[in-house]
């Protein structure tokens, strides 16, 4: 897509800038990319202190105890950090009819044939899945992390209670790690999304393609005052 400017004598031309679409304001991008280091930061030290072939990852952290102490602390910046984003996006993510057609024809996502698709909002369903499960996640592992930390915590629990804690938190870490994996494969895979999260804005004709009721929505606030 392209502007349409006009010249002195009333000729108008095609720019090649494209028509960009705001997507995410400075704030959001700056709460994504705190909540993305912090589960970074966690998925590495958790894994050095989760088996001893790893220990050399505590050595990006100042070594084992940094490493024991730094992990929790993070946890409850990866937490809230988090929170922020739910409270901003939780709605959007809401399930729509339109989620189930998307589900029942992934092939045609996969295959990029999305003109067979009904027109979606803001999110599709699989950018819902990712953040419901991060958002199921990160609650379990907060829970039971508060019940193994055992610097500030240790009588909240009994050792039977926490020894299952330990588990749960384990296996929740590595479904995080997979949904994480997921959520920046689907970034980079489909091309022009990753720009949202660093620029703020996608072009119109992304948005037209893989969004376009949320583009239309946009339209029409913009028809009625200023967009968001």
């Amino acid at each position: 897509m392209a502007r349409r400017m006009f010249s002195a004598a009333g000729d108008h031309i095609e720019s090649r800038q494209p028509v960009t679409v705001s997507r995410y304001r400075g704030f959001t991008r700056v709460n994504h990319w705190v909540t993305a280091a912090s589960l970074i930061a966690l998925l590495l030290s958790g894994l050095a202190l989760f088996h001893p072939s790893l220990y050399f990852l505590t050595g990006l952290f100042g070594g084992g105890q940094a490493t024991r102490w730094l992990h929790p602390f993070v946890g409850v910046l990866l937490f809230f950090s988090f929170l922020l984003l739910f409270l901003q996006m939780w709605r959007l993510n809401l399930p729509r009819p339109e989620d189930r057609t998307w589900v029942s024809q992934i092939g045609d996502v996969v295959r990029g044939d999305e003109e067979k698709l009904p027109e979606l909002g803001k999110y599709n369903a699989g950018q819902k899945f990712v953040f419901w499960a991060m958002t199921v996640l990160i609650l379990v592992l907060i829970v039971t992390g508060v019940m193994i930390w055992e610097q500030f915590f240790g009588n909240l629990v009994s050792i039977p209670v926490r020894r299952w804690a330990v588990l749960i938190h384990s296996v929740s870490a590595v479904a995080i790690i997979l949904t994480f994996i997921l959520h920046v494969y689907a970034a980079f895979w489909t091309r022009g999304t990753l720009r949202a999260m660093t620029r703020g804005s996608v072009t119109g004709g992304w948005a037209w393609r893989h969004h376009r009721k949320w583009l239309r929505e946009v339209a029409g606030r913009r028809e009625g005052g200023p967009a968001e």
